[in-house]
Parts: structure tokens; sequence; C-alpha cells
């Protein structure tokens, strides 16, 4: 490890953080409902968009871990239909909605960075432990 992180603090544990400059953006913690659609299985949370905005295309989140794993998570894009955000992850035996990469660095212990990989277009968007149905949602405008 280099220099102690001297950058702002995320205030609750288990709740990736937008990070604005100095200023940390809670994303939107909620359950994703699971469904099964004939052979498809898809993820929908409620709500047409996430409160949590960032103008950022490629944003860059903060972590401080308590029981989630920041290498667990992953990023999805996120459709609105229906006053609701889904992704279809499976479509029969087929895998459809591939995880966005992410770039997860470790600052300290249990406090990371985690870095989307490339320029996202405007939409909503899931980060979501590999292992859970906890979603933290936030939208690009």
């Amino acid at each position: 490890m280099g220099e102690k992180y001297a950058g702002p603090r995320p205030p609750k544990p288990d709740l990736p953080y937008l990070i604005h400059a100095d200023n940390l953006v809670p994303t939107e913690s909620v359950q994703a409902q699971q469904e099964d659609r004939k052979g498809d299985l898809a993820f929908a949370i409620p709500g047409p968009s996430s409160p949590a905005r960032t103008p950022l295309a490629s944003p860059t989140f903060l972590l401080q871990t308590d029981q989630l794993q920041a290498d667990r998570l992953q990023l999805f894009k996120l459709q609105s239909k229906g006053g609701q955000r889904e992704v279809v992850v499976r479509r029969g035996k087929r895998q459809v909605a591939h995880p966005i990469r992410l770039n997860v660095t470790k600052l300290e212990d249990n406090l990371y960075k985690i870095e989307v990989d490339e320029i996202l277009e405007n939409g909503e968007y899931s980060l979501s432990p590999s292992d859970s149905n906890q979603a933290f949602c936030f939208q690009i405008f």
C-alpha cells in the first residue's frame, strides 16, 4: 500500500457511493425480484428510474465493506419498462445479459474503489453481488 487514502469516507458500510469530486452520492439500495417468464430469467426493480444520478459516463464508486465483497459486484444495464427497471439475464439456456467490466482497487482495509472500465450510455444501471438479489441502482444522465 502506498499513501493512505485521504478522500471522503462512506457514511454506511455495504453501500456503494458514486464519487462526485469530494461528494459521495449513495446508490439506491433495493432487492431485485427474480422473475421466471416462460423459460427466461429476469430481475425486476420497482420504479422507472433511480433517484441516485450521475452525469459521469464512466462512474467511480467508493465502498466500505462489512459483509459485501467488492470483487463480487457486477454491473448491468437495466431497461425501463412499465414503471419498473429490469434486466433479462437468460433466455432459455442462453445468457443474454453480460456484466460490464469493473476494476476494483483496495484502498485500505475494507475500503474499495470500483471503476467502470468503459464509457456507458445514459440510462439505468445496477451494481449487484453475483450471489444475491441485492441491487445498488443509479442513473447516468
